[in-house]
């Protein structure tokens, strides 16, 4: 089976930093693009950023642009996101996601990110 975890979230004071990590199993790791998404209570998830498999190519979101920092590990089917400067607006449901077929999405349970004012 797929499986996805996040974890390392926590509750930060604005302007504080925190990294996310998502490990990988049941797939070739290395042969997918990974996404972080996030969830505001009660709305559609958020696309965050995405790296692609080998990790030379990434994207942000404008709202996280400059203060996040996506990353993976393939040796170790490991999936990062550095986030920095949180803000009280960043609060919210952290999840890694994988497209591991076509339109298929497969992400994990998440992490809880609260960002203190």
């Amino acid at each position: 089976d797929v499986q996805l975890q996040a974890s390392g979230g926590g509750l930060v004071r604005s302007g504080g930093s925190l990294t996310l990590s998502c490990e990988a199993s049941g797939f070739t790791f290395g042969n997918f693009d990974m996404t972080w998404v996030r969830q505001f209570p009660g709305k559609e998830p958020e696309w965050v950023s995405i790296i692609s498999s080998g990790g030379n190519s990434v994207s942000y979101s404008d709202a996280v642009k400059g203060r996040f920092t996506i990353s993976r590990d393939n040796d170790k089917n490991m999936l990062y996101l550095e986030m920095n400067n949180l803000k009280p607006e960043d609060t919210a449901k952290y999840l890694c996601v994988v497209e591991i077929t076509k339109e298929t999405f497969v992400q994990g349970q998440g992490t809880q990110v609260t960002v203190s004012s």
